[in-house]
């Protein structure tokens, strides 16, 4: 095992008791000698003594989900730490020693200028954190921002000024040294998330917990996302999953749609051995247009997006799926 990943909530409310019969588990079932190991966390949940038990488990990577660090965006999005938290638990994290820190950041943002987003990269870069996962908002039905915009109480971005805001971040990451190696996320030499890097490229994955999900190749397993019938389910002993065996094209569209978001791109002499297809020939066509607007590029049998053709991912990615 080469990753661990406390993530898919709060797991920083887990107490040192609580981690600890984890880390028992974890010991009696697995060897994951010089694993990255990380902790997802909020902010305002990462006190000294919070820094202490996670260092203490051998828990060597944070991801923080700071969002902004401007006022009127963190009270918009009615979270429950403040600017000056934010800061302050990279900063104690780092006294610390640990140095392996991502944080988030959210662009598209009703009422966020251009200029609110530069300020936004500007004090995340100060921090001098090693990974940066910024995401544009997306507003999706059942959820409080998907009621607010049915009500007329939300007005989506423009997508010409999220673009925009998504270009800054780019040009602005690159120029410190940060390496766009997938759509959303950037990160120092040799900092890259090793385990959502397994995501991209299709290793296998075992998912523990209400809505954790696994997977095996040739397999996806949904764990029901209940709590008390999850918990009802283990008590019987059971494994409360779906499972979903993945037919010829639904692998090669997951090939496709995990790849091509990264800078390693889809190498299209590995997809057709491994898979059976060519995606030159599925998607002929397709790819023939979006080479001529130079949206992608292909270099040594690897497609790849061009800069322009990231404002265009998810269409690009959909046209070329079979």
């Amino acid at each position: 095992m080469n990753t661990i990943y406390f993530g898919g909530g709060t797991p920083s409310i887990l107490t040192e008791n609580e981690l600890a019969e984890i880390f028992e588990v974890l010991n009696d079932s697995y060897d994951y000698e010089g694993a990255e190991i990380t902790f997802e966390a909020n902010p305002d949940d990462l006190s000294l003594e919070k820094l202490k038990i996670i260092k203490s488990f051998g828990i060597n990577r944070l991801s923080i989900g700071t969002q902004s660090f401007d006022e009127k965006i963190l009270k918009y999005f009615n979270r429950s730490h403040n600017s000056n938290q934010a800061v302050e638990s990279i900063k104690m994290a780092q006294n610390q020693g640990l140095d392996n820190i991502s944080l988030d950041l959210i662009y598209g943002i009703p009422n966020q200028s251009l200029d609110d987003f530069k300020i936004d990269i500007g004090k995340a870069l100060d921090l001098d954190t090693k990974h940066i996962s910024a995401y544009c908002l997306t507003i999706e039905p059942k959820t409080v921002f998907g009621k607010w915009h049915e009500e007329n109480k939300l007005t989506p971005v423009d997508e010409g000024l999220a673009a925009e805001q998504f270009e800054l971040l780019i040009e602005t990451l690159g120029a410190s040294g940060f390496q766009h190696y997938e759509i959303s996320n950037f990160a120092k030499e040799g900092f890259e998330s090793q385990h959502n890097s397994n995501y991209w490229f299709g290793d296998s994955y075992l998912g523990i917990g209400p809505g954790a999900h696994s997977f095996n190749g040739n397999q996806r397993h949904y764990n029901i996302s209940n709590n008390i019938k999850y918990i009802q389910s283990i008590k019987k002993q059971t494994i409360p999953a779906t499972i979903e065996n993945l037919n010829p094209q639904q692998k090669f569209n997951e090939f496709l749609l995990t790849r091509i978001r990264t800078s390693r791109g889809v190498d299209l002499i590995e997809m057709s051995n491994k898979l059976g297809m060519s995606l030159l020939t599925e998607s002929k066509n397709k790819i023939d247009l979006y080479l001529k607007q130079e949206l992608i590029l292909i270099d040594r049998n690897v497609l790849r997006l061009s800069n322009k053709g990231k404002l265009f991912a998810d269409k690009i990615t959909e046209d070329l799926m079979i």
